[in-house]
């Protein structure tokens, strides 16, 4: 049986120069493309090139570059509530094309706090890892722009802006789509009108949570918020809560995908009739709502090309060394089978 083996020795340009029969000084030549070569000799050496396998050696462009090549993204969640997320496997899924095209890489690293996520960064920056860092998921009082800024690394926030302006971010306006999901709501004639939110400190979450309830009282609705840590079982638990209060609402928004579908179970599981008795809306729509029954309304969003337009900021920052805060377009509201109108027909 035929064996798999790691490679000891990587090709290098001596390796290429003794199989093309030329100087070592003809093959860094045709390898970086410059002048003073025959075009048939340039031919054989990439040939004997691609033939041995050889890719240049990262650490030696980044030498010669003075860059590493390659980006930061640090995710500071729990391995639990990562693992009920699409959200980031949109975003990098968006990511990874764009800098790929342009030979930057992605180091992906998952951290238990934002301390542990300031570490990583002081890591990268002192053995010159990464150019910079994707920051995703502010929150109050966050540690991590100014840490950034103190140590010098570039950095492009997901989301945003930052509230102190430190750093340079992508975003999109919670306010304006909430705003659009309330009012439909109240237009279907949803007077009690309950949000099950993700984790309170996040700052994108708590921008939502503002919204829902200053588009509630503009249209003489009635809110409640729940907050959860982004699990299934949180939105289960969360939705329970709500179904068993006295007066419980008709219509529930919820933070993700999955809490949405979370709480559609729970209603099979009492009984309860979607949409006849529940109207259910989820935030950032996926394929998975539309292959539940019924097919959930939701604030769908191009997750992914959020992330190739993060990461065409970070190859604008390359380039120019700067760049300006973004406001990027809101999700469409795409009703579907789990809401209905609670106004009389006719």
């Amino acid at each position: 049986m035929p064996e798999a083996r790691i490679p000891t020795k990587r090709v290098t340009i001596a390796d290429i120069a003794r199989r093309a029969g030329v100087s070592k000084g003809a093959v860094s030549f045709a390898l970086n493309n410059r002048p003073g070569l025959a075009e048939a000799t340039r031919r054989r050496i990439l040939a004997v090139a691609d033939e041995l396998g050889w890719y240049p050696s990262s650490a030696a462009r980044a030498l010669s570059a003075a860059r590493a090549g390659a980006w930061g993204l640090v995710i500071a969640r729990s391995a639990r509530t990562l693992a009920a997320e699409h959200y980031y496997l949109e975003i990098v899924a968006g990511i990874l094309p764009v800098l790929s095209a342009r030979s930057v890489c992605l180091h992906l690293q998952v951290a238990a706090s934002a301390e542990e996520e300031i570490s990583i960064y002081r890591r990268w920056r002192s053995e010159r890892r990464v150019d910079g860092v994707l920051v995703t998921d502010l929150r109050a009082e966050d540690p991590r722009p100014g840490a950034l800024q103190q140590m010098g690394l570039p950095a492009v926030i997901l989301g945003g802006p930052d509230p102190a302006g430190q750093l340079p971010a992508a975003w999109v306006d919670e306010s304006a789509s909430m705003n659009g999901v309330i009012r439909y709501l109240a237009a279907l004639g949803h007077q009690r009108i309950a949000r099950v939110a993700g984790i309170s400190d996040l700052l994108h979450v708590r921008k939502r949570t503002d919204a829902f309830v200053s588009a509630c009282e503009e249209t003489g609705t009635r809110p409640v918020t729940v907050s959860t840590d982004f699990t299934p079982a949180s939105g289960a638990d969360a939705t329970r809560r709500l179904l068993s209060l006295s007066d419980p609402p008709t219509a529930v928004v919820y933070d993700s995908d999955i809490l949405a579908i979370a709480g559609l179970a729970v209603t099979r599981e009492i009984g309860l009739p979607v949409p006849q008795d529940l109207s259910v809306i989820a935030w950032d729509g996926s394929a998975l709502c539309e292959t539940m029954y019924p097919a959930l309304t939701a604030l769908d969003r191009d997750i992914g090309a959020f992330g190739a337009y993060a990461a065409n900021t970070v190859l604008e920052m390359l380039e120019h060394g700067t760049v300006r805060d973004t406001e990027l377009p809101g999700g469409t509201l795409t009703p579907r089978g789990s809401t209905r109108s609670l106004r009389p027909a006719g």
